[in-house]
Order: C-alpha cells, then structure tokens, then sequence
C-alpha cells in the first residue's frame, strides 16, 4: 500500500529474522526454565508473533517475517512474552528501534538488549494543541492574562485491552500552582476528536496600564508550562490507563501570542533507574526499506537499459548483469531483476542468456549451476515466485500431517530417545519420504509455464555443452527442482509459506531427514549412498535403491523441462490460499436478531471464501464462491468504532469483517481482490462506510441499494503470484545502482585498461567479469547516465519536500526525530552547495 505524495508513491517494507535470546531472567519458582515467544510490532500494534520456545531461558527462534507496512509508524519493536503455568502471557520485556535509526542496523546481525516495560513507557500517536494568551479587563478596570488551550484530536493512539475510550487531562504548572482540567471521554476511538477550550489565569490582576497589548511579565512565562496528559478510560479496579503525555513551556508564546502544532505524545519519566543488562538480549537482523516511487515515464531510459538485457551480446556486456557485478551479493540484484522481467514477460530469454553463457563457462558437468551466481539467484528467485502455488497445492497437505502428527523419525541411533524404536521410526521416515516423492514426481503436470520454459532452455543448454554426458540433461533441472526449490520447502516451510511457524524441534528434525533423502533421490547421482555423511543415512537411503525411483525422477524431468507446455485452465483440486480467525458482524440472513460481532475461522481457496465457528470445524457456516465477490475494500473506522475492518461485496448483502491487525486486513483485502479480480460483475463504485439507521453513513442515501459513492480501488492482475509494480522494481535497480555507482565507475575504469592495454589486468580490477570491454563499456556509460539523471530528479524532490514541508505539521508533528535528522542533512547539502 503506498502513500501518495504529489505524484510520488512512497512505499515501506520490512524483513525480519529474529535469531535468538540469551540470558533472559530465569523464572522466580523452583522450575526456573520460561516458555518463551517473540511478537513483532508496529509501535504497539502487533503484526506477527514467533512459536513458543519451551523450557529456556536462551530461546532459539530462527524465524523469518516479511511485510508491506501500510501506515506510518515511530517504533518497529519486540515483545518478549512468557506464557506461564496458566496459560498467560506475561511481559518480560522489548527491544524498540525507532524508525529513523533502522538503517543504521540494515542488514546485519545485531545483539540488542532487553528493556524494562511499564505503563508509563508504552506511548504512541499525536496531539494537536493551540495555544493563545490574551489580556482580559475586569469590570473593576484592571488588567489579567489568561491562557486559552484548546485540545482538537489526537491520532493513532494505542489500543489497550481491546479498547480504546481516550479522555485528555491538561494541567498548568508553576512553582507554587497546579490546575487540572479534563475532556469528555470519547468511546471506542484511538483518533479522538476533542475540540475542547479551557481557560487558566496566567497572572494576577494588577492596575491596568498601556503596555504593549501582549507584554507581560517574562519571569512568569518561563515558570509556567502546560502538560497535556492522554489516559484511556477503564473499567478495571486499577483505574485508567496512562497513554502519553505532552509538556511545553509557556515561552513558546514569547515570540507570537499564539501558537498551534501537532506533537509526539511522549513516555512520562518516573524517575526510576533500571540496569541495561539484567533482562537478556535478543539477536535481531532487520531490513528496512522506503521507496519513493515516480510517474513512470521518469524510469524509461533505465527500464529500457534493463530490458533489453536478454537481447545484448555478450549478455555479460548488458545493464541486469552489470548490477549483479556491483551488487555486494547476488540476491541484491536477482530480487528487483526477476520481478521486472515477470512483470514485462522476459524473464525467459533474459535467464536463458545468463544461463548459457554460465555454463558456456563450465568446465566440469558435475559443478553445473552449484555456485551462487547470477543466474541460479534468478531462478531461485522466479521459482519462488510463480511456483508457490504449485507447492501449496502439491507439498502443503502433507507438510500439515506431519507437522500435526508428530511421529517419531529419528534413525540416528545416538539421538533416540528412551522408548523409542528404531524400526517403528525408520518405517514412519520411510513411508513419509515415498508419499513425499510420489506427489512431487506426479506433479509434473501442474508445473507454471513459465518454469517449464525455463528448465527447457537449461536443458538444451547442458546437453550441447557437454555432449558426451547423457545425464546433463537431467542434472541441470534436478539442481534446481529438487536441490533449490523442493528440498528447501521440505526443510523450512515457513519460508515457503507452507506452514504459519518454524517447526518444532522433533518435526524440525522429521522435516530434515526428508529433505535429504528427497534431495538425493531427484539428484540421479553415480553413488548416491556415498554422498551421504552420515552412515545412518547412507543405510537408510538403500531402501531406495531401485530402478523405479530414477526412472520416476527421469520422466517427472522430461514432463517439467518440455517445451510449449501450458497449464491446464483449472486445477480441479481446491488449492488453500489463507486462513485464519477474524471477527465478522451478521450478516442479517434473519429477519429478527442482533447483527452483532463474532469470531469465525476463515478460509480462502481458489474455488470459494468460507467461515465456520471453529479451526477443527467440519461444516462452514457460510460459503461465498469466488465468482460472487463483486469486491473487495476497506471499511472507514467511523462505521462501528473498530480498527482493521474490510468489506467483501455479493450481490445480495456485504460482509464486514475485523482482521487482526493492519498488516493482515491488507493481506487479505489484497488476496481476496487478486482472486475475483477477473469476475465479470465487479464494481466500480462502492460505499467506503457501512448502511446504518436506515442510510449509507458516507454519503446519506437512503436506499441500501444505491449505488457506491466512491471508486473501487485500482485493478490488479489476476495472477496472484505475479502482482508486481514494475516502477516500483525499477525504482530498486536504481536504488542499488546509485548504492554502487563507485564501482560501476570501477568497472568503467577496468574496461578501458582491458581495451588499451594488452597486459595482466590491474588486481583491483580482477573481480568484475567481462567479456567484452567495449560492449560493457557503452553499456556501463548508458547506465551511468540514466542512473545520474534518476538521482538529479530525487534530489530535487527531496528539496522540494524541504521547502514545503512544515515541522509541526500533521505529517512531522514535534517530537519527529527522523525529521529534525531530515533538516539537518538538508541544511548540510544547503551549505555545502553554496
């Protein structure tokens, strides 16, 4: 979801690993081990959690998260939580990093230390507050000042408890004075709008005299200040919830008599000192990432570079190849590449070029596309994207049984636990392993199109480099199907969204254990039991020492790597593409009944979007096929006071439903569009607000019938996998071209050494590639140029936002660290380019 500026989209995404904690405080009774887990949050609203480790004060996570972050944000933090004897989850402290400091962490790992958390420390959202100080002569001829305070709204504030019933109290305090005034309490709203004015005396009535109208007294500005406190309204026993607190000095008003501005709420200090090292520390590497994405036109010169990269000899000479040169590692480069070419429909002759001129480059048929190149990044990467389907519908029912029904595989004999049998276990692994390899290699038929075209090329590359290899053929797809792209999702299917968590250790174990044996059956090596390690695994692999097992991996590589093979217009088989529990509001299917909110389980598949009252349910409670969805849109908070709600659209009645967070209501708003997207009755227009008391709240009309008031979200290919913004993904090529542009100028440098001279290449040279100096050289000048024009338009946008930005305003409320930063920098360049 991006934010509009001018023109301009702004977008924000995450990606996180949270590794693992160490010396976490042990547990006050005689079992001092804690079940432990690990949330992730956007300031205090949570978007994923971790499983639960149990029994360890040192837990070990190694969980991956990714998200498109919808709205802004102060803190990106992390809750850990102990779940104790009865089941509660108890706080045992945060890790918190402010938006603005991010980058400085960008892509490494980190060991951060475990803070203390308290009521008092737990602040988010802004308040906007005027200030007016005026002079008021009494009836009696003297003159006072007084304090006019106007509270308007707040925004974003924190939910607590599941509620949000925001009151201000606003406080003037002087050395001798306290005065407290408090708003009416606003229900079931974390953007209060308040719009209340109190009046304080300032100063003491004193005999009027003909000073300037606002000239008082400066010893008593500067002792005074206002603090704006925000609670939220409780019903519990241990009274309201402290929610953020502004204090300003009364000296703000020496230069104008009146001042307005929105503020931070800030944590209030209580004085209390606590040791930065006694609650542990949590291993974190987090990438943070904000595009400023142009009109499309502006990306033309460098899209077009980037494009015709396939098309360029030698490929080695082209832009796309030129930025897996200068990119630190090769997935940098690989991620925005793969999505552009999807995007535009080259991503086949663009990975046929790379790929024959890699193994153009092998000398040996045994080491082909086993080195982290260019081209094995981009095929992981474009399997990832267009075949996750295809491993939901083939690999995810069983990854579910065996992650639900625990038995026992280990084989290791050392790693037997006490009471298990060998033979039982090597009986459940072996059974696991046959149905694993049955579905993969009777797949072959569900294989996207655009993979097949793929191994198809790579298969016909190997077979005429190393011709006297009849194998070759085979190995060039095995090392991809299985070795990178099967085995991997067997391994962590987490990754490969197959399963909502890392595994627990004994499926961990179980899942591993597959994975290898899946791993060498579709590799067709000579000696397959020598590749193994482990003698209990070269043992156990000679249960699948016959004929029928190679010659099904041969036939599933023929099927996969044929060319002109297309996909079937419909896979019978529902394919499950998210579920989870949400609360949804009655639909009023009867005529008498409160419409009321309840918590359902709900599934979306490619053929329909159910809900039921239990996960384990056997019977949805309604079914909606796809093809009635007549859209999809989010539902303005106003309509029931509630957070996160989305609206899908049938023909006879809407249901509003409440997702649990931001992160997951714009998941699945944007499955849920992707998948009806095609349906040939879906709207234009639709109501943003819900029908209430007989009318639309958004526009007034009367009729439930009428039509909507305001255009449907823009369109979005009907491919799932494939909804890429392809100026988005060019806008990252040119983020990491300008990262790297001193050693594209390197790289220029070491074109014309090899041009002129006909000598060793200097060493600092000696990492690029390439083939032809000349070609790479025009390239490397065309790049350059696009790049430096690109950076020419940001830089003018970034002064442009200077000089119209105001601090204080909405979007940089006082207390904006990242901004005050921003202004900085930009007074920095200011000067220097004076």
């Amino acid at each position: 979801m991006a934010v509009e500026e001018e023109g301009i989209r702004v977008f924000q995404s995450v990606k996180i690993k949270i590794g693992e904690a160490k010396n976490l405080p042990s547990y006050p009774g005689p079992n001092k081990m804690r079940d432990c887990f690990c949330t992730v949050n956007l300031d205090q609203e949570e978007v994923f959690r971790t499983k639960i480790v149990e029994k360890s004060l040192c837990p070990f996570y190694g969980e991956d998260f990714y998200c498109e972050i919808p709205r802004s944000f102060r803190h990106l933090s992390f809750y850990i939580f102990d779940r104790d004897v009865f089941r509660r989850d108890l706080i045992m402290g945060k890790v918190s990093i402010l938006k603005e400091d991010l980058q400085q962490y960008n892509n490494r790992d980190t060991w951060f230390q475990v803070q203390h958390v308290d009521a008092d420390s737990e602040v988010q959202g802004k308040v906007h507050l005027e200030l007016r100080l005026s002079e008021v002569i009494t009836d009696s001829g003297v003159i006072c000042h007084k304090l006019l305070t106007r509270v308007l709204e707040c925004q974003g504030l924190p939910i607590v408890n599941g509620q949000c019933d925001p009151y201000a109290t606003v406080t003037l305090l002087g050395p001798s004075r306290s005065e407290a005034k408090k708003t009416k309490v606003r229900k079931k709203t974390n953007n209060p709008q308040f719009d209340e004015v109190f009046y304080f005396e300032v100063t003491k009535p004193c005999s009027y005299n003909k000073k300037s109208h606002f000239e008082i007294e400066e010893d008593d500005v500067d002792k005074l200040e206002i603090r704006v406190d925000l609670w939220n309204a409780s019903n519990l026993k241990f009274g309201d919830e402290f929610l953020g607190e502004l204090k300003l000095p009364l000296k703000v008003l020496r230069q104008s008599s009146c001042h307005g501005a929105w503020y931070f709420l800030q944590p209030r200090d209580n004085g209390k000192s606590v040791k930065p090292d006694d609650l542990g520390s949590l291993r974190l590497n987090v990438v943070y990432t904000e595009d400023h994405v142009f009109p499309s036109e502006f990306y033309s010169p460098l899209r077009d570079l980037v494009l015709k990269s396939g098309d360029i000899e030698p490929v080695s000479a082209s832009a796309a190849h030129v930025l897996g040169e200068v990119c630190r590692e090769k997935q940098e480069a690989a991620i925005p590449l793969v999505r552009l070419f999807l995007h535009y429909g080259k991503i086949v002759p663009f990975i046929s070029a790379i790929a024959n001129a890699e193994v153009n480059r092998t000398q040996d048929p045994n080491t082909i596309f086993r080195g982290n190149s260019l081209t094995s990044k981009c095929i992981d990467e474009t399997m990832k994207l267009a075949g996750m389907h295809y491993l939901q519908v083939t690999l995810k029912p069983i990854i579910d049984e065996i992650c639900e029904a625990h038995k026992p595989c280990e084989i290791d004999p050392v790693k037997l636990k006490d009471g298990e049998n060998f033979e039982n276990n090597k009986e459940n692994l072996k059974n696991y392993v046959d149905r694993i390899f049955d579905v993969i290699t009777k797949s072959g038929v569900s294989c996207p199109t655009v993979m097949c075209d793929i191994f198809f090329s790579l298969r016909e590359s190997a077979a005429k480099r190393f011709q006297s290899d009849p194998d070759v053929r085979y190995t060039a797809v095995s090392s991809f199907i299985f070795l990178r792209f099967f085995a991997p999702a067997i391994l962590s299917p987490n990754l490969f969204q197959l399963s909502p968590h890392h595994p627990d250790p004994q499926t961990s174990r179980t899942l591993t254990l597959i994975s290898k044996t899946i791993q060498t059956l579709g590799s067709l090596s000579k000696s397959k039991s020598a590749s193994f390690k482990e003698n209990y695994m070269a043992a156990f692999y000679e249960n699948f020492n016959e004929q029928k097992y190679a010659d099904a991996v041969k036939n599933f590589l023929d099927l996969i790597s044929s060319s002109g093979r297309r996909d079937h217009k419909r896979i019978e088989q529902p394919i499950l593409l998210k579920e989870g529990f949400m609360i949804k509001r009655a639909q009023g299917r009867k005529r008498f009944g409160m419409k009321n909110f309840k918590k359902r389980w709900f599934r979306l598949t490619n053929h329909e979007f159910t809900y039921q009252r239990s996960k384990a349910g056997d019977h949805p409670l309604c079914s909606i096929p796809i093809e009635n969805i007549l859209a999809v849109e989010k539902l303005e908070e106003e309509s029931f006071k509630m957070k996160n709600m989305f609206q899908v659209i049938q023909p006879v009645r809407t249901l509003y439903i409440q997702a649990n967070n931001c992160v997951e209501a714009k998941d699945w708003i944007d499955i849920l569009t992707k998948v009806s997207q095609c349906n040939k009755k879906r709207l234009t227009v639709y109501h943003p607000s819900a029908y209430l008391n007989a009318h639309w709240l958004c526009c007034k009309a009367t009729s439930e019938n009428a039509p909507g008031c305001t255009p449907c979200t823009g369109g979005l290919p009907a491919n799932i996998q494939l909804d890429i913004d392809g100026d988005r993904e060019t806008e990252r090529i040119y983020s990491l071209f300008i990262t790297y542009l001193c050693k594209l100028e390197k790289m220029q440098e070491a074109c014309g050494s090899k041009s002129v001279y006909d000598g060793p290449e200097q060493e600092e040279y000696s990492t690029f590639l390439i083939d032809d100096p000349r070609e790479t050289y025009k390239s490397l000048c065309h790049i350059i140029e696009a790049v430096k024009t690109l950076e020419q338009e940001h830089a003018q946008y970034r002064r442009d936002k200077f000089k119209k930005t105001k601090y204080g305003s909405q979007e940089h409320p006082i207390g904006d660290k990242s901004f005050q930063s921003y202004i900085r920098q930009q007074s920095e360049i200011s000067a220097h380019s004076i």
